[in-house]
C-alpha cells in the first residue's frame, strides 16, 4: 500500500473483524506498509483514538478464555505473552477474569464436562489423559491432582453406592453358607 490513509483504512477494517494487540497490529501493518515509518504513525493514531488498547484487549481476551473456553490462568498468560502484551496488563487481566469465579471452580466445571463426555471407569490411563488435557488447558498441576483425586474418590463412592450390585467376596461366602 502506498499511502498512509490506505494503510489506516486497512487497519480499521482489520479491527472491525477482530480485536488486535498493539504488537499484532504492528506486525500486520509492517507486512502491508511500503514505508516502515508509516507504521508507527498509524499505531500512534489508532492508540490516540482508542481503537488499540492493550489493557482492554488483555481483559477481554482473559475473560473470554476463562469463561467461554474454560482455560486456566497459565494458558491465558502464555497466550497473552505470545501476543506481545506487557506483564502488567496480563496479570491485571487474569485477576479480573478470575475475580468472580476461582480457577479451581473453572477446573471443576471443565473436569465435570470431560467426565460426562467420557463414560467408564477412572483407571490410571484415563486419569493421566485427563491430567494432560487439563495441564494443557493452563491449570495448575497441584490443583489438577487434587481435583482428580476427588473425582476418582467420588467415582469409587458412586460405584459402591447402596442399591447397586456391589457384592464382595465375603458377601458371596456368607450367601453360600446360608444355602
Amino acid at each position: 500500500m502506498e499511502s498512509e490513509s490506505e494503510l489506516y483504512t486497512a487497519a480499521i477494517f482489520a479491527l472491525a473483524r477482530r480485536a488486535y494487540s498493539v504488537h499484532d497490529m504492528k506486525s500486520l501493518l509492517e507486512r502491508k506498509a511500503a514505508h516502515p515509518e508509516q507504521v508507527m504513525a498509524i499505531l500512534h493514531r489508532l492508540r490516540a483514538s482508542g481503537y488499540l488498547d492493550d489493557a482492554r484487549y488483555a481483559r477481554e481476551f482473559a475473560l473470554r478464555s476463562a469463561k467461554g473456553r474454560r482455560q486456566g490462568p497459565h494458558r491465558i498468560r502464555r497466550e497473552l505473552r505470545r501476543r506481545g502484551l506487557a506483564d502488567q496488563h496480563i496479570e491485571a487481566a487474569i485477576q479480573s477474569a478470575y475475580a468472580e469465579v476461582s480457577s479451581s471452580t473453572h477446573l471443576r466445571n471443565r473436569l465435570s464436562s470431560m467426565l460426562t463426555r467420557k463414560r467408564g471407569p477412572l483407571d490410571s490411563r484415563r486419569l493421566a489423559s485427563l491430567y494432560r488435557s487439563l495441564l494443557m488447558a493452563g491449570f495448575d498441576g497441584d490443583l489438577i491432582r487434587r481435583e482428580l483425586r476427588a473425582a476418582a474418590a467420588g467415582s469409587d463412592q458412586a460405584a459402591n453406592a447402596p442399591g447397586e450390585d456391589t457384592t464382595d467376596e465375603e458377601g458371596d461366602e456368607e450367601q453360600r453358607d446360608t444355602e
